[in-house]
């Protein structure tokens, strides 16, 4: 499989098959709501239009990441998202990179978001799809974050083999600045981050799905797809 890794400002045209990378922590948390029983989540590509979704549907949840806000009922953290009930929910979900990267190639043929927990799931689902050449969506730091390109290295790796140790691309992504700065953030009290975020954000494979998004009306839908067994 041949495999492009790109940051968003690098996009130019639609690629046929594209992985959007967001570790720390957009599709982390993600991966955490279907496990926890969502139905659906909506990628908005504005807090304004999340808190607009929400009126329209008052039963949705919509999270953000940053500073806490009126009208979000949650933040981008996978360790907070254990206090909410999603069995069944829609989740609006706005964050600074991953949301961005996915809308970024929403035409793409087939378009799947993941992280660390569903790596393995998003390796074997592309080898199933005999997927040939890949795009690389690294989000963080316009393409250069170390997690997400960690994590795009292993499931490129994984699809050529599910023999693979996770352990040097987690220990890329624990060494990584973001990583630090939350780990920082848990430690002064910052709002919306929680001391497990990084740990919970870290475990390969934990979830046997992958995540594939499309266009659903006029939004950008995102659902849980079962992976071949590994």
């Amino acid at each position: 499989m041949r495999s492009h890794f790109l940051g968003i400002p690098e996009l130019t045209g639609t690629p046929a098959v594209a992985v959007v990378i967001d570790v720390l922590r957009a599709f982390t948390v993600a991966a955490q709501a279907f496990a926890g029983g969502a139905e659906k989540i909506v990628l908005a590509p504005s807090e304004d239009e999340a808190l607009e979704l929400k009126a329209r549907q008052p039963g949705w949840l919509a999270l953000k990441d940053g500073a806490p806000a009126p009208g979000f009922d949650a933040y981008n953290s996978p360790a907070m998202l254990a206090d909410h009930d999603l069995d069944g929910r829609t989740v609006v979900q706005k964050t600074t990179s991953g949301t961005v990267g996915a809308l970024a190639v929403a035409d793409a043929g087939l378009l799947l978001c993941a992280s660390f927990v569903v790596a393995g799931a998003t390796a074997r689902l592309l080898r199933e799809r005999g997927a040939r050449e890949v795009t690389f969506v690294v989000t963080g730091e316009e393409g250069r974050a170390e997690e997400d390109r960690a994590c795009a290295e292993y499931v490129a790796r994984r699809v050529e083999s599910d023999e693979v140790d996770a352990e040097p691309y987690l220990r890329r992504a624990r060494d990584s600045r973001w990583a630090a700065s939350l780990e920082r953030g848990a430690r002064e009290g910052l709002p919306g981050v929680h001391p497990d975020d990084v740990r919970l954000c870290l475990e390969a494979d934990r979830f046997p799905f992958a995540m594939a998004a499309a266009r659903e009306d006029a939004l950008m839908v995102l659902r849980p797809v079962p992976a071949p067994p590994g």
